[in-house]
């Protein structure tokens, strides 16, 4: 069985930076049992610590004092579907979902997942099934006319998402898997050079940071989001053309001020150009080059703000032939072999992805960890860094930290409900009303993680800088 302790010590090695010793990250209370094959309790307790260790490592670069972190296991579960937790005026958040996302058994009966909780994607599929706008229509004619690898290429070149539930070993002979295979769970590189940039006397450890936030959907606003709670200043934009769930908007947008940018009008990529000169983050979910080709390559941020980190986040990763193919969470569940895992695990029928998001939101809170790495080493070394991270490696990491050892996942294995954690949720009074979500996990012991901004509606705020 896996330590923690160690998988944490390996998060700060690949990030370059002295492991923190057990005299100053703990975890408390028992781990939970999950109804999962997959390690899931350790993976998201050690990234939630190893983020934690890493505003306690920039403390110490501001303050030269060492602080205790600690994270309960019970808690770190729970922080991997914070937004299940989240009640607005006393109600739950809304599923977004709709009756024609999920999976769909094909001709050569194998399983396709079809993704679809975005309007523009539901439309974008029943175009594609030359209209049709029913659950058991499109399942009968998918069953009599769809291979399952044709129909996931041929969604996919009409730019839509879906993705064929293949074995662990079908998938490790597919071309993109063995170019993921070669990549680590993250990467930062140092990419200009420059004067380091010491982090002044503040009252947190990433007060003054500035953050651009342009991602949507979970890892990214998560990553933003962990940024927040130990003080920077975070930026969130989007279009106004974008359509966003309850979720996006409330859960992940604690401590962050929300403000819309459109990157097809031309005042709107004059105030991102202005911004982008006084930030210290830029950090985007956009496909690989998709940004860039609207004028934000790396090289371009760079030369506008020298020191600046980037932080690029996909589903796939930058390598391999699926570099560019849209995905989720769910999807390279499906395609990776995990949820072929978890069915057979389960004795289920159907297809069964994972019981939370855990790719998203371990991808998440590493965006949050290996951003303050590359703050800390820009504060001792100097020059610019670009973080690159993606599901897929997020993916593939988890699933090489082992497995369950117990044959069949037993049904008294449960994730944590909402009495479970009635400690470990505060109350917000803002824009939406009275927001009531998990506090930050990881427990600090001289700058407590703490959100300065209740969750906010995108306009809520100008795209600018407060200071």
């Amino acid at each position: 069985m896996i330590e923690t302790h160690d998988v944490l010590a390996s998060l700060f090695d690949q990030a370059k930076l002295k492991s923190p010793t057990r005299d100053y990250v703990s975890f408390s209370g028992p781990a939970p049992s999950l109804p999962t094959k997959f390690l899931l309790v350790h993976a998201g307790a050690a990234i939630i610590s190893a983020a934690g260790a890493a505003a306690a490592h920039l403390w110490f670069l501001r303050s030269g004092i060492r602080q205790q972190v600690n994270v309960n296991m019970l808690n770190a579960v729970a922080a991997l579907r914070s937004d299940h937790y989240c009640r607005v005026n006393g109600k739950k958040l809304p599923d977004h979902k709709n009756p024609l996302h999920g999976f769909y058994s094909t001709k050569d009966n194998r399983w396709i997942q079809i993704h679809c909780t975005q309007p523009h994607h539901r439309n974008g599929i029943i175009k594609f099934f030359n209209g049709i706008d029913n659950r058991e229509a499109i399942e009968q004619f998918i069953a009599k006319s769809w291979n399952a690898v044709d129909l996931e290429d041929a969604l996919t070149k009409a730019q839509l998402c879906a993705g064929v539930v293949r074995r662990r070993e079908e998938w490790m002979q597919h071309e993109h898997a063995k170019a993921v295979a070669k990549l680590p769970l993250f990467e930062i590189t140092r990419i200009g050079d420059g004067p380091p940039e010491p982090l002044p006397e503040a009252e947190r450890p990433l007060s003054g940071i500035r953050v651009l936030d342009l991602t949507h959907v979970i890892a990214g606003p998560v990553g933003g989001r962990t940024l927040a709670e130990h003080g920077a200043d975070v930026l969130r934009l989007n279009s106004p053309h974008r359509h966003l769930h309850m979720q996006q908007l409330v859960d992940f947008g604690h401590g962050k001020r929300s403000a819309y940018l459109d990157l097809h009008d031309a005042n709107g990529i004059r105030q991102l150009n202005a911004l982008i000169k006084n930030a210290d983050v830029f950090l985007q979910g956009y496909r690989p080059h998709a940004i860039a080709a609207r004028g934000f390559s790396t090289e371009t941020l760079v030369a506008k703000r020298p020191g600046i980190v980037c932080v690029d986040l996909s589903a796939y990763g930058h390598q391999g032939p699926w570099r560019n193919k849209r995905g989720f969470d769910s999807l390279v569940q499906s395609v990776s072999g995990m949820v072929d895992k978890e069915t057979v695990s389960s004795n289920s029928l159907r297809p069964r992805h994972l019981p939370l998001p855990a790719l998203d939101y371990c991808t998440g809170y590493l965006i949050g960890f290996a951003t303050m790495a590359a703050l800390a080493r820009r504060a001792t070394e100097g020059g610019s860094f670009l973080v690159k991270l993606s599901l897929c490696q997020t993916g593939q990491w988890i699933y090489n930290l082992g497995l369950n050892e117990e044959k069949i996942v037993s049904e008294n294995c449960r994730l944590p409900d909402y009495e479970d954690l009635q400690g470990a949720l505060i109350d917000d009074q803002g824009p939406f009303g009275i927001v009531r979500h998990l506090a930050p996990i990881a427990e600090l012991s001289e700058t407590p993680a703490r959100w300065t901004h209740a969750s906010a509606p995108y306009g809520t705020h100008a795209p600018e800088w407060i200071t």
